[in-house]
């Protein structure tokens, strides 16, 4: 489990394919801030710009580790494909603090930036969101962007476009938040990893089971 608050900005640095074909996944190293790794150990659960992955080796003394990721996690997620900055979290420890809200590192489906445009002296981030998503979102209800928890400003539906989005969300993030995470190479048109609040996915299930 997570929390959505950001405990390092690392970046992928290689990207190795796990066999010949599509079906394979790939070996991803990441760079991270220094100390990063110094309470890892193998087997640790991290989560990439939201993702839950697992140490698969580390370099303590070069600030490095590495994780696998399946053709199954690569499809249903973004920005973990190739080198750039990521987000990262290591796994909730039951004595630590809930500053954002419960994570699970589980991508409920890929958002598309609409715009991400300064606002006073924060910066509105706009979010397409998939049309499956839409009941899941409320105003001020939290909502994981590539990992980091954040609060929904608006909701706005709309009809089902070809891509299929069906909703647009305006965030607010204050310069903290953009400083202080890789949220701030986003621009229109970038993908982002979703995960809907974990309250709302119950809320729903008690609604409709075992309706027809």
């Amino acid at each position: 489990m997570f929390t959505g608050i950001i405990t390092g900005v690392g970046k992928i640095v290689d990207v190795q394919d796990l066999g010949a074909s599509s079906a394979h996944g790939k070996r991803l190293a990441i760079d991270t801030p220094a100390g990063y790794l110094d309470d890892v150990a193998l087997g640790d659960s991290i989560a990439l710009n939201g993702a839950c992955m697992t140490v698969v080796d580390f370099d303590t003394a070069a600030n490095r580790f590495s994780i696998d990721i399946s053709a199954e996690s690569l499809d249903k997620t973004a920005g973990l494909a190739a080198t750039g900055p990521v987000n990262l979290e290591k796994a909730l420890h039951t004595h630590d603090r809930l500053g954002g809200h419960i994570v699970s590192g589980h991508v409920d489906g890929i958002g598309e930036i609409s715009s991400f445009e300064p606002v006073g002296e924060s910066m509105e981030l706009r979010i397409r969101v998939p049309a499956a998503l839409a009941r899941f979102l409320a105003y001020k209800g939290s909502i994981t962007v590539n990992g980091v928890s954040l609060t929904v400003n608006r909701v706005e539906d709309m009809p089902v476009d070809a891509n299929g989005f069906g909703c647009e969300i305006s965030i607010n993030l204050i310069p903290h938040t953009v400083q202080n995470t890789a949220l701030h190479v986003l621009q229109a048109g970038s993908r982002v990893n979703l995960e809907i609040d974990l309250i709302a996915r119950y809320v729903e299930r008690m609604l409709t089971a075992g309706k027809a």
